[in-house]
């Protein structure tokens, strides 16, 4: 009998370890797409604030990383110091007017999808939008759902043709394969010396302040000393410099770092 309950208590461990397993794998996945998930940013730019908040929000309970503008001025500035994947742009905006604006972001060369949503819904006024540089053109009022659609799309869209390496003079940053190379050379990189030289390269040509080094690198929280950016700095400096290379990391006091492009 004794050998019998023996079994029965071994088999209930193994069970319940089985259980548990499943349980932390299932918690580590949904973790992973969660994570996939909030690496898409999205910028609203929307001057009807209750139409914004709600859009905001469907975004976010998707998932989506989010930042708003309430106008054209803050619109454009955002678009252009942020790398986003995808823009949602009113056209009737304070400011800037949405088709400016739209512009604008094109001649900046950013890699972005733009969603028009507007009531105005002439062909002609379609037609201005889309030849100023839309991807996609929706008119008010129109449902949630299709609107998720339709920015779910624009977003495959910008991840199939986006760019992988990043080229600044001799310097390369495969983003995809993790690697840098400068002149040719694989440059010896930590994990977080890469995330910083990618974070610096995205925006290139625009200060990147420590604030927005430290909200972008998170995992760098567990550095408690606050010259934990200066001295990766000095690493990546040291490192993409080695061999007589040019400085490209440049310091900006008070303001931050920027990643110059001298042939540019």
């Amino acid at each position: 009998m004794e050998r019998y309950k023996e079994i029965i208590r071994r088999a209930f461990l193994r069970f319940r370890s089985l259980i548990a397993s499943i349980f932390f794998f299932s918690i580590f996945l949904l973790i992973g797409n969660i994570k996939k998930k909030i690496d898409v940013r999205v910028l609203l730019v929307e001057d009807n604030a209750p139409l914004r908040e709600a859009l905001a929000k469907r975004l976010r309970s998707d998932g989506f990383a989010v930042d708003e503008a309430g106008d054209g001025k803050e619109g454009l500035w955002l678009a252009v110091e942020n790398p986003y994947s995808l823009i949602v742009l009113d056209l009737t905006l304070p400011g800037i007017d949405g088709i400016e604006l739209l512009q604008k972001i094109r001649q900046s060369k950013k890699n972005v999808s733009v969603l028009i949503t507007t009531a105005r819904d002439s062909i002609p006024e379609r037609i201005v939008g889309l030849d100023a540089g839309a991807d996609d053109y929706m008119i008010k009022p129109f449902a949630l759902d299709e609107f998720m659609a339709r920015v779910r799309a624009q977003v495959r869209r910008v991840n199939d043709k986006s760019e992988t390496i990043l080229k600044i003079s001799d310097l390369e940053v495969d983003t995809k394969a993790r690697v840098a190379k400068r002149g040719g050379k694989a440059l010896d990189l930590t994990a977080k010396e890469f995330c910083l030289l990618e974070l610096l390269a995205l925006r290139t040509g625009h200060i990147v302040s420590r604030a927005d080094i430290w909200e972008q690198l998170y995992d760098f929280a567990d550095e408690a000393d606050s010259n934990v950016i200066d001295v990766f700095i000095n690493r990546l400096r040291k490192k993409s410099e080695n061999g007589g290379f040019q400085r490209l990391i440049h310091t900006r006091r008070g303001l931050g770092y920027v990643l110059i492009d001298p042939d540019s």
